[in-house]
């Protein structure tokens, strides 16, 4: 099969790697249809994520048909259309019982073995994420080998196209959790701090859950644009205002927002000694984001925080939280929690993920979808890979939905 595969920072090839085959009795093997790049791809594609090796097929969002089944999956059978979640989870252990699919305890022993410590019992395994999440291979590729596959697979009715369920894989079960820890209801106040696909992805949600005022904080002016034309947020280009979260406490009566969402992560561009201290492995994540989180939302507020981080963090300041009387919620999605419902959102036009696509590419092009989407050349929100699409030669392909601009607030 065809693959993309990790080689170093910056270099991703599409290479002929072994077609995956049925390990365990609970396992499915993938034809890929459709798979995308996701912004948690791109830390591995800088290099800042650890855990990875030459060879490493990427990808966590895809879904597809069902080629073969082991002899213990129930759920689906061969010719089923499927969409994946990134999280691999057992079903059955002490966190899947409560519903805790990212904290499943049994479905990677990665970071164990890499840390070389017994009691560092990590998350779920994802796919294509690193060694540190179980090394499994991902589903950039033509075909992904799916573990506890009743677990995991989603089945997509009729009428429905890919593009418009592909981010059930993670994106849009991601910005819900997000916006659901924010206890976002009707008549919230929200910022969210990223204009990436997740905070867009939280800003769809944040409007179906009732949100009456959603700031956008960012400094890519298309990603702006486009979020105001299509959820009604009201954008601020931290390029020009020198702190987002002062204008947004004078935007609300001097009090602040109901509820943050940290969308950004760990690469949020901080200040010249977070710079020097990360690249000196001092410290693994810039606080910037979240000390403009904790700054714009008011007291007793919820500061919520789906973007990814590691190891310590300069300048978190924990007494600002503690005399606000913050909550802070975040971590991994338990995406199996929420796809069934986020499927009927979809169902029912309540939610259309689909309109952030701005990029079809053929798999064989995915390395420069990487460099694209990297570069945010091409005003690109969101790239979406095929396998056995024809390559383009020319500039990249355009949207898939011709539906991207022009949604009403709250039409998400």
């Amino acid at each position: 099969m065809r693959a993309l595969t990790y080689h170093g920072i910056h270099d991703v090839r599409v290479e002929t790697q072994p077609d995956p085959v049925l390990q365990a009795p609970t396992d499915l093997i993938l034809r890929v249809t459709a798979t995308a790049i996701c912004g948690s791809d791109l830390h591995l594609y800088r290099g800042k994520v650890p855990g990875m090796k030459a060879g490493d097929i990427l990808g966590h969002e895809f879904m597809g048909i069902v080629e073969d089944v082991g002899a213990a999956v129930t759920r689906v059978k061969r010719g089923d259309r499927v969409v994946i979640p990134f999280i691999v989870a057992c079903g059955s252990c002490f966190f899947c019982d409560r519903a805790l699919f990212a904290a499943c305890e049994t479905s990677n022993d990665g970071r164990g073995a890499i840390l070389n410590k017994k009691s560092a019992r990590s998350g779920a395994a994802m796919f294509g994420y690193t060694h540190l999440y179980g090394g499994l291979p991902g589903g950039q590729a033509e075909y992904v080998r799916v573990p506890h596959a009743d677990v995991g697979a989603l089945p997509i009715p009729q009428g429905l196209s890919d593009s418009q369920v592909l981010f059930l894989s993670d994106i849009l079960p991601t910005g819900y959790q997000a916006a659901v820890n924010a206890q976002i209801g009707p008549g919230s106040t929200v910022a969210i701090f990223g204009a990436g696909p997740v905070g867009m992805m939280a800003a769809a949600c944040a409007r179906l859950l009732g949100a009456a005022r959603i700031f956008m904080i960012d400094h890519h002016d298309y990603r702006l644009q486009f979020a105001q034309r299509t959820w009604g947020v009201e954008p601020i280009d931290f390029s020009k205002v020198d702190d987002p979260a002062e204008h947004i406490i004078e935007q609300t009566q001097f009090r602040g927002v109901d509820a943050s969402i940290e969308a950004v992560g760990f690469e949020a561009k901080g200040s010249m000694l977070e710079t020097v201290m990360t690249n000196l492995k001092v410290e693994g994540s810039s606080g910037k984001a979240l000390r403009q989180a904790i700054a714009a939302t008011r007291r007793g507020g919820v500061v919520s925080v789906p973007g990814v981080y590691a190891g310590f963090i300069h300048g978190f300041l924990f007494g600002d939280a503690f005399d606000k009387g913050l909550s802070f919620r975040m971590g991994q999605t338990h995406v199996q929690q929420f796809m069934p419902r986020l499927l009927e959102h979809i169902q029912r036009g309540e939610l259309k993920p689909d309109v952030i696509i701005s990029h079809q590419m053929s798999l064989e092009d995915a390395a420069r979808g990487y460099r694209v989407f990297d570069e945010k050349e091409e005003d690109c929100r969101k790239v979406v890979l095929t396998p056995g699409l024809a390559s383009v030669t020319g500039s990249v392909a355009g949207s898939v939905t011709g539906s991207v601009a022009g949604a009403a607030p709250g039409m998400s």
